[in-house]
């Protein structure tokens, strides 16, 4: 293992954290297109997983009094590829990353794909340098602004997933009530929402709204996945 160096010290001096091995945070600063480097691929899947425990961790805690949909479409938000890459704007990361200049030529240190998939690297080689606490602690310090704003749902899971649509010029997504459990005064709605030849998703509430927002969640946070399996 490859001790730190001075390199990365303003880096350290950024994430709070102090890699114990340099090679980790200069992979994960490694964008494909540097043929014969390791790059942050396999960083970034270990990233998004970690990312995705503890904001789940941590909105169970944050939001005490809110339904499944509510931390569903919540956890969305923040997980998402525009949040993660407008940390990286926050961390000043663009200039860092390692690439091609045919990449860094055609905008790459600006672009919010590879911006998003730099930081879920950083957060994949944090965790695989000093464990789950040191990851958790360099999230909840740039995810602090997020969190505990009540607004982080407004651009909801149904709104995102309609853009999701309409941007492929898809038919816009449709919901029906699949069952209504329970007693009168605490019903659990089951609703499903699909999109035309991509598939569907059920979502489960205390109200049909915010099941038809947590099948929303549910759908989009897959169609997303297979979007990202399509680019690796």
């Amino acid at each position: 293992m490859k001790s730190s160096n001075g390199q990365y010290s303003h880096l350290y001096d950024i994430f709070g954290y102090i890699f114990k091995d340099s090679d980790l945070l200069r992979q994960a600063l490694t964008h494909p297109s540097l043929e014969g480097a390791s790059n942050y691929q396999r960083l970034e899947f270990v990233g998004d997983r970690v990312l995705g425990l503890v904001i789940a961790d941590w909105l169970f805690e944050y939001y005490p009094n809110i339904d499944e949909g509510g931390l569903a479409s919540r956890h969305t938000n923040l997980v998402r590829r525009e949040t993660l890459a407008e940390v990286a704007i926050t961390m000043n990361i663009g200039p860092e990353i390692h690439m091609a200049k045919s990449t860094e030529d055609t905008g790459g240190r600006e672009r919010a794909t590879i911006l998003a998939d730099i930081c879920e690297g950083i957060i994949g080689g944090i965790y695989m340098d000093g464990g789950y606490a040191a990851a958790q602690k360099f999230i909840k310090k740039f995810w602090k602004n997020y969190i505990g704003h009540e607004n982080i749902g407004a651009r909801d899971a149904k709104t995102r997933l309609q853009e999701w649509v309409q941007s492929r010029k898809i038919p816009a997504p449709t919901y029906s009530t699949k069952d209504r459990a329970g007693p009168a005064h605490e019903p659990v709605f089951t609703v499903e929402v699909k999109v035309q030849e991509l598939g569907g998703a059920l979502g489960k509430g205390s109200t049909k709204r915010s099941a038809e927002q947590m099948a929303a969640a549910k759908l989009l946070e897959w169609l997303e996945g297979q979007k990202q399996k399509s680019t690796n």
